[in-house]
């Protein structure tokens, strides 16, 4: 997303965001005139509705102690896949100019390596823990970093002074163990060396254990950030067994019912219209015409999924807990957010499931459990993201609309409990956090070298209730990845997603008043839509967005990457080691043939 207008509070300088950080932390209690703690909680592939606080069924009580502590943001936008948001969350800036215009396990070979086309985080840019660490921070990663794997592009080059990273997609979350169908090993490392897990292991405790063990590290007298960064709910959903057997039966009347519902409580959450509407996706499967085998087998999915998402929320109130105890937790800046909508991505389609079935225990009662390979699929995904319509990777709003929760609990002047309707975007987080903190952020120049600016704006002024919104109606900001586009206009976006999420056609709506995306204004709007068309080319010239190859579907190219760069190398490993025994039992038969036709 490409902001094409002037920031109202300057970017360089002291300026107007350092004055207004300033204002902010004079009128808050006098232990808040030390700069505040920063802690960013990234979570992976969660909806929309996915939060209690949003209107969700599962238990999330943490994370909505910090709502209750802070503002919910209902209107903000993310990119529709892991990496990109990623490079966007640590730098402010556009993903196609930070490197990530495509991800590695997505990205079409003719353009790796063009302009944008890294599939890496590039040079050019530079991270909030950059800034704060130059700053005087302490700095912390913990969990999944995506952004790439050489020693100069993990966190540690990139401004963290501790990290525990996984340079993947994602993992196991109990096992030293990859997700077999992408990748041959898990890369976890801790600070540039290779990390072997402990036997105990599971996921979000020992991300939370890593990030606590790091804030404790140091002078105290300085302020730090952490960034924590979860697998769930990524693929493989696994949960600890109590969690999963939590929400036993609670799905079982399907995804239609749990949209449905989710939608009401959305509305009653105060983070949708009263009149939202609720789409059906193409992609959404009658419940009623599954076997009970199917349905079984698709409910234990998404009650694993739902225990993730518990057990991911109880280690968030572990770190809080810690920083509570510890005289911290008033002067903390608190953000979270999701990566992206819920991952649609069926790894027990086509002939991934035939892989799946191999190397997994994929039966209906060990889904979530350790050696599965849980995913909760295309219906269920669009029950998550409800009531909005889309998912992962699509540029529907249920793949790029998703929880912001910001909250300082010590400061008086951010306004406690409030929902936030304006638009806001991904790249306006490092801006925010840098205001608070009273760090300037970079120009074009960073350390005698040339960067990418910032294109984000600070939120603040929303925080505070100073303003209605920070992104002027006239400001277009563009999107892409994949192919799947929009342009964002004041309160309308025009979108095109390819094939398999749509027909390529680009349709127009009005996301404040309608942000399931039921009406298609472009017909009766066409000036608009020739107006936010030619916004949108410009952006792409800008961004030197390439077109996809023909053909090209964002799901059929991860399992073409992972086909040539995974599992093609691994027959062919196999075939070489069974080499050996395959010629003994051709000598072996060859032999025999021999010597019978000798005896006859």
């Amino acid at each position: 997303m490409k902001s094409n207008c002037a920031d109202p509070f300057p970017l360089e300088g002291e300026g107007w965001r350092l004055l207004l950080a300033g204002l902010l932390l004079t009128t808050a209690t006098p232990a808040l005139a030390a700069r505040p703690n920063i802690v960013v909680l990234l979570a992976d592939d969660w909806g929309f509705s996915d939060v209690g606080a949003y209107g969700s069924e599962i238990a999330t009580p943490n994370i909505d102690a910090l709502a209750r502590a802070g503002t919910r943001f209902s209107n903000f936008h993310v990119a529709a896949s892991c990496a990109p948001t990623r490079a966007m969350l640590q730098t402010g800036v556009s993903h196609h100019r930070a490197g990530l215009g495509n991800m590695p396990e997505t990205i079409p070979p003719a353009h790796q390596g063009k302009p944008g086309y890294d599939a890496v985080i590039n040079d050019r840019v530079v991270t909030i823990a950059q800034m704060l660490q130059a700053a005087g921070y302490r700095t912390a990663f913990s969990g999944k970093w995506h952004l790439g794997k050489t020693r100069d592009k993990l966190p540690r080059a990139r401004g963290y002074d501790h990290a525990f990273a996984l340079s993947q997609s994602g993992a196991d979350n109990f096992e030293d163990k990859p997700n077999l169908l992408l990748y041959d090993h898990a890369d976890w490392s801790e600070d540039d060396r290779p990390a072997k897990l402990p036997k105990d292991f599971y996921s979000s405790r020992f991300i939370i254990d890593k990030a606590v063990q790091y804030i404790d590290t140091g002078d105290p007298r300085r302020p730090f950030f952490a960034s924590i960064n979860f697998l769930a709910n990524h693929i493989p959903v696994q949960a600890p067994d109590a969690d999963i057997a939590a929400y036993r039966g609670r799905y079982d009347t399907g995804w239609t019912a749990l949209r449905a519902a989710r939608r009401a409580r959305t509305i009653a959450a105060g983070v949708m219209p009263a009149d939202v509407g609720l789409v059906t996706m193409d992609s959404t499967t009658d419940w009623a015409t599954l076997s009970p085998a199917e349905q079984k087998q698709r409910s234990r999915a998404f009650e694993a999924y739902a225990g993730m998402a518990t057990a991911m929320d109880r280690e968030v109130g572990r770190l809080v807990a810690h920083l509570k105890a510890s005289g911290q937790y008033d002067n903390t800046i608190f953000v979270f957010l999701s990566d992206n909508g819920p991952e649609g991505i069926d790894p027990m389609a086509g002939i991934n499931g035939i892989f799946a079935r191999a190397y997994y225990n994929q039966r209906p009662d060990q889904q979530g459990r350790p050696g599965s390979l849980t995913a909760i699929g295309t219906s269920f995904a669009s029950a998550a993201a409800s009531p909005l319509r889309g998912y992962k990777f699509t540029a529907s709003e249920g793949g790029l609309r998703v929880p912001l929760i910001i909250a300082w609990p010590g400061n008086r002047a951010w306004r406690a409990g409030a929902v936030q309707p304006a638009f806001a975007q991904v790249m306006d987080v490092t801006p925010t956090l840098l205001a608070a903190a009273g760090v300037a952020a970079p120009g074009e120049t960073w350390q005698g070298r040339a960067v990418e600016p910032i294109q984000g704006h600070s939120l603040v002024p929303l925080l505070t209730g100073a303003a209605t919104s920070v992104h002027p109606a006239d400001e277009p900001l563009g999107y892409e990845l994949a192919g799947n586009a929009v342009l964002f206009k004041g309160d309308y976006k025009l979108v095109r997603n390819l094939k398999p999420y749509g027909d390529s056609v680009w349709r127009l709506y009005d996301i404040r008043r309608d942000p399931a995306e039921t009406r298609d204004l472009s017909a009766a709007m066409p000036d608009r839509a020739r107006a936010m068309a030619a916004d949108y080319a410009a952006y792409a010239r800008a961004e030197q967005v390439l077109d996809m190859p023909p053909g090209y579907e964002a799901p059929k190219q991860v399992a073409d990457n992972a086909m040539r760069d995974l599992l093609v190398p691994r027959l062919k490993r196999s075939l070489v080691a069974m080499a050996p025994w395959l010629i003994g039992v051709l000598g072996l038969v060859v032999g025999g043939i021999v010597a019978w036709r000798r005896r006859r």
